[in-house]
């Protein structure tokens, strides 16, 4: 098969380095001008890079360092590195575009505690003590639950939805009247965490008065009769901490990654398998 201009531009959108696309010019004659065919940066730019650049009209902004120009063609950004929602809203009055917007706890203080759409991730402590907050939907846009419940003294019951992928600890630290939970992806409950959601798989520690998950009664199992889908291809940071019973536990070769602090404090694990797909 022959790459046209087409397919090389969606090749070379992936190349990590300036260098790879001045040496794909150089190489093939054909793909000469490809450079200039680019209306976005792929690539984080310099001043040498953006004279390569010519045609330019929307600016990625990959992290938070990155140089930013304003020169040219260029009318709209697109900002990649995480913002909280009130810069999401001065960028999106400007027809900037941000794609990673957390919620945080002065967020929630000036906007309430109805969770915007747009907003992929929940920061720390972003509703530490709302004694008032009584129940929370959490919508299908979160990916990252921060430590950010704690001390919710009148909470009494959550939706977590299956897009969650990374979850904090504490998130849920003396929520008191927390009694029931909505989990669209339970997996496992064993006498000290919950387990949820692929294909990474993430846990909390049950909170002290929960009764009901899902609407049925909460039925603790023993942590060692826990076997991990073939569908978890990650396990999610701190996912079985303090798992003080779990003796032993086998890794299925489907996990690629294991998160950090995962077995932290299990003080009774005496064995693991752990397979050669761990990167």
């Amino acid at each position: 098969m022959k790459l046209g201009y087409n397919e090389i531009m969606i090749t070379s959108m992936y190349f990590n380095d300036i260098n790879d696309f001045i040496n794909l010019e150089i190489g093939v004659k054909r793909f000469q001008g490809n450079i200039e065919r680019f209306h976005f940066n792929p690539i984080p730019l310099n001043e040498y890079s953006r004279k390569l650049f010519t045609n330019i009209e929307t600016f990625h902004i990959y992290n938070k360092k990155d140089e930013i120009f304003k020169d040219g063609k260029i009318f709209k950004k697109v900002i990649w590195y995480l913002v909280d929602y009130s810069t999401y809203l001065k960028e999106k009055e400007q027809g900037n575009i941000c794609k990673n917007i957390e919620y945080t706890e002065e967020d929630r203080k000036s906007y309430g505690t109805t969770i915007p759409p747009e907003v992929k991730s929940l920061g720390y402590d972003c509703f530490r003590e709302c004694y008032s907050l009584t129940t929370i939907n959490i919508p299908s846009s979160i990916s990252e639950i921060g430590d950010c419940f704690n001390r919710c003294s009148s909470l009494k019951s959550i939706n977590i939805p299956s897009s969650v992928s990374e979850i904090g600890s504490d998130s849920f630290y003396k929520c008191s009247s927390l009694t029931s939970m909505n989990i669209d992806n339970l997996q496992y409950i064993s006498k000290e965490r919950i387990f949820m959601n692929e294909p990474v798989l993430v846990s909390i520690k049950i909170p002290d008065n929960l009764e009901i998950i899902n609407g049925k009664n909460i039925e603790k199992k023993d942590i060692n009769k826990f076997i991990i889908p073939s569908s978890i291809t990650k396990l999610g940071k701190c996912c079985f901490y303090e798992c003080s019973t779990l003796t032993s536990i086998n890794i299925p070769s489907s996990i690629n990654e294991i998160g950090d602090l995962c077995f932290d404090r299990c003080s009774s694990l005496t064995s693991i398998n752990i397979p050669s797909s761990i990167n």
